[in-house]
């Protein structure tokens, strides 16, 4: 019989750096693929639709795809929008689960206090879905290692907590699915900001605003939280 795998595709949000009113959380998001389940079909289409796009071999980084920042600071509404929009439904798709982890770093007194309390977070989460796990015979996390105290958390916590846990470091542009993790993180951080109120005015013109946002696209993307 062969052996069961599940890949775990990872990405973050923040820093350690201090605490600070406009960044107030550090996220965590873990985007799961059952590897029996053939997704190759689905970015041969997604591919195909960026290339038409006029993004081929582009990795999307959800995040300044809204703000018009980085590589998207002179690409009009309309672009950003189409492509923002081959991503999301790119996900809607997919046979994937997610979960993230959200710490507000104004109860972590410095960079340490916040990399036990991520350690501690990601270990419970482990342990809450042990069940879902055990379903596996091997676990394969894929991080692009990005934040070195970060790199270290996941590889401490998953091979104290799971038995065969291999670990592989990937880019963004060579794997759609950290991508997808990305615009996962993308959405749970604007989750937040909607429910205070606190949409940036680059956030309300792309989304038209807070209600569209959860109607039309924040909705879609939780009914896959693990």
């Amino acid at each position: 019989m062969a052996e069961k795998d599940i890949s775990v595709f990872i990405d973050e949000s923040g820093d350690f750096g201090p605490f600070e009113p406009h960044a107030p959380i550090y996220l965590v998001a873990l985007v799961l693929h059952d590897r029996s389940v053939d997704i190759r079909q689905n970015i041969l289409d997604f591919d195909r639709h960026l290339e038409y796009l006029g993004y081929k071999r582009h990795a999307v980084h959800t995040g300044p795809l809204i703000r018009r920042e980085s590589e998207y600071a002179y690409d009009l509404m309309e672009a950003r929008r189409s492509l923002f929009g081959s991503l999301f439904h790119f996900v809607r798709r997919l046979p994937v689960r997610y979960s993230c982890i959200k710490v507000n770093k104004r109860e972590c007194g410095d960079s340490i206090a916040l990399a036990a309390r991520i350690g501690r977070e990601l270990g419970g989460w482990i342990d809450e879905h042990k069940a879902f796990f055990g379903r596996f015979d091997r676990v394969t996390i894929y991080y692009d290692n990005g934040q070195v105290n970060l790199t270290r958390i996941i590889s401490a916590v998953f091979s104290s907590h799971l038995p065969n846990v291999n670990f592989q470091k990937v880019l963004p542009v060579d794997c759609r699915l950290l991508q997808v993790a990305d615009l996962v993180c993308t959405m749970e951080l604007l989750a937040g900001k909607a429910e205070d109120k606190a949409f940036t005015k680059s956030e309300t013109e792309f989304f038209g605003g807070i209600r569209d946002f959860r109607r039309n696209y924040l909705k879609w993307i939780q009914q896959k939280r693990l």
